[in-house]
């Protein structure tokens, strides 16, 4: 389960990568183990046993390489020579897979004692616990200098869970009965009592390891990084081990009971799994709440709220159909409509009934100055526009006009009741609100679009200053920054190359090229992102006049899509392709365009450093 998780979410991050290796070397120890304790035969048990080396003889070079990457991700890469021993590990483990699965060097027949069997020592098994040794120092000389350089309180103590969890995958790998275990082995209940003590702890310190890796390479606020760790093991690895242990209850109960076939066994695993989930889903959010989120609890809180009850724009088209629906009840009207208020005058939210009624454009001004006028009791004073009475929907708090809500009814509006004038002032109230509320939601968004661009940068500097320090605080965007945020950031420039919030507010600003780039735009960070940009568009241009062939394709979608603006449609039929096969060449042209402003800042780094100098 952890092996998954690790090749899930920060794959890119190099210690993600090799502590993906740890987890998969440890994966084929147990698997190997549990088929060779399944083997009625002792040839089969001595095939399992023997392919459990894959995982035992790559497992302490693999932790020697990721303590070598947590010291290089503190700013302390190699000059060569720790490149130079992984190799050498590396290559010392392939022997001693050869030889411990093609020879009896290393492990000799099977020693078996009922379901337990392990190999006998051969003479080279000696030589291989000195390799692990050795390994395991080098790799400790490696943890205490990467703990060392760790700057801040949390990095230090999460360093700490990380070398401490380092023993796990040892104490779960290593082949323990090969040193000696004839004698624990006639003791069956201390074997027993030893094995399960070992694998709670190995489960504990794998746990703590994961805990310490998944903040590598992720920008997310810690908060989210311990609830997306505590939700992966409450759904997997604790669901799977207790539906496996009801399932072996109910099997050995049954049998004990004499019953022969029970249907129980696949009923309690059903209903266990059924049950633990929906206990999950009960308890998780408060858990959450309760465990990671401390003091920024409330403004978690609120955020999940309005992300729950957040009024889309389904549905308010819902309501307010609902609202129009009950209008035309009221006032028996054939058809009506309700219309916001926009940058560009009216926009029609949703209308019902036969009539069209926006076929005609009009500025709200001049629908409002109209002569043609009625007072309706309740309602106040509502307008005429064409067959349609239309009345003015106010903010409940600034009675600023947000909309209009327009009734067909011909030259007259129809006599109403005092109960119905009333029921169809709350019905003007409400989508009223609804229009108000659906307002406010947008210009939240609007917020959000130019606040996240910035707290992404934070976050990213946040992240790596854990271990990088000032240079991670100071340094510009550049080549070395995660490929999947480069490739991000230039996606949301490109979309509002022509203006908007991801451009102006793009952390791609922060370039040194782009800081170059302003002289020649008058000092606007905002040209000069638009120049680097569209330069880096002409590097994906082949040489030669431009045409619509295959190896122009990159380059002609990145042209008519950003540059000119183009529909997604009209691309596409220009380029005589689906508009799903559009979109994945464009995400590959998004990405040679990253590559090529990679490049750039690459090459405006080298152009400064001799004048540094």
């Amino acid at each position: 389960a952890l092996l998954l998780y690790a090749l899930t979410f920060n794959l890119r991050e190099r210690v993600a990568r090799t502590f993906a290796l740890v987890l998969a070397c440890l994966s084929v120890v147990y698997f190997g183990d549990v088929l060779a304790s399944l083997s009625p035969r002792t040839s089969d048990m001595e095939v399992w046993l023997r392919l459990q080396w894959v995982g035992i003889a790559f497992l302490p070079t693999a932790v020697f390489h990721l303590s070598d990457d947590l010291l290089a991700s503190t700013g302390r890469p190699s000059r060569g020579k720790r490149t130079l021993l992984i190799r050498l590990s590396y290559a010392a483990s392939l022997a001693t897979l050869v030889v411990a699965t093609l020879t009896p060097y290393v492990g000799r027949g099977v020693v078996r004692v009922g379901p337990v069997g392990y190999l006998a020592p051969g003479p080279l098994f000696w030589l291989f616990v000195v390799f692990i040794a050795g390994t395991l120092a080098v790799a400790g000389i490696n943890y205490w200098r990467t703990y060392k350089r760790c700057l801040t309180r949390d990095s230090r103590r999460r360093m700490a869970y990380l070398t401490a969890g380092s023993f796990g995958p040892l104490l779960g790998a290593f082949p323990f009965l090969m040193l000696g275990g004839a004698p624990l082995l006639r003791i069956p209940i201390a074997f027993w009592a030893v094995l399960a003590f070992i694998n709670i702890t190995v489960a504990f310190l794998l746990v703590l390891m994961a805990y310490a890796v998944a903040y590598f390479g992720v920008s997310y606020p810690d908060r989210v990084v311990k609830a997306r760790l505590f939700q992966w093991i409450l759904r997997g690895p604790f669901v799977a081990s207790s539906v496996l242990a009801v399932t072996v209850l109910v099997n050995r109960a049954s049998s004990f009971l004499g019953i022969v076939n029970s249907g129980l066994v696949p009923f309690a695993l059903v209903a266990s799994l059924l049950l633990l989930q929906y206990v999950i889903t009960l308890v998780r959010r408060p858990i959450e709440r309760w465990l990671f989120y401390g003091e920024d609890r409330h403004d978690v809180v609120r955020l999940q709220v309005l992300e729950e009850r957040l009024l889309t724009t389904g549905d308010v088209k819902q309501f307010l159909e609902a609202v129009l629906n009950a209008t035309c009840d009221i006032t028996g009207a054939e058809s009506a409509f309700i219309a916001a208020t926009g940058p560009q005058g009216l926009e029609l939210e949703v209308s019902v009934g036969p009539e069209d009624p926006m076929r005609t454009k009009a500025e709200l001004p001049a629908l409002l100055m109209t002569d043609r006028k009625q007072e309706i009791p309740l309602l106040g004073t509502v307008f005429a526009w064409d067959a349609f009475w239309l009345i003015p929907l106010h903010s409940p708090d600034s009675m600023e006009v947000q909309g209009l809500m327009g009734i067909r009814s011909g030259d007259q509006l129809p006599e109403l009741s005092a109960d119905q004038a009333r029921e169809l002032n709350l019905l003007v109230d409400r989508a009223a609100v609804a229009l108000t509320d659906r307002i406010l939601q947008r210009e939240i968004f609007a917020t959000m679009d130019r606040l996240v661009p910035q707290v992404e940068a934070i976050q990213r500097m946040r992240a790596a200053a854990r271990y990088a320090g000032l240079e991670a605080l100071t340094s510009p965007v550049n080549g070395t920054q995660d490929e999947a945020d480069l490739v991000n950031l230039v996606r949301d420039a490109l979309g509002h190359y022509w203006g908007g919030p991801r451009l102006t507010s793009s952390p791609l600003l922060s370039l040194n090229v782009v800081r170059q780039a302003m002289q020649e735009h008058d000092g606007s960070p905002v040209n000069a992102l638009r120049a680097i940009l569209k330069r880096a568009i002409e590097r994906t241009r082949p040489e030669g006049e431009r045409r619509f062939t295959g190896e122009w394709m990159l380059y002609n979608i990145l042209e008519m899509k950003f540059l000119e603006g183009r529909k997604v449609r009209d691309v596409a039929l220009r380029l005589a392709m689906s508009e799903a096969d559009l979109y994945r060449k464009q995400r590959v042209a998004i990405e040679a365009v990253a590559q090529a402003i990679s490049d750039m800042e690459r090459e405006s780094n080298a152009r400064q450093e001799p004048a540094g100098v």
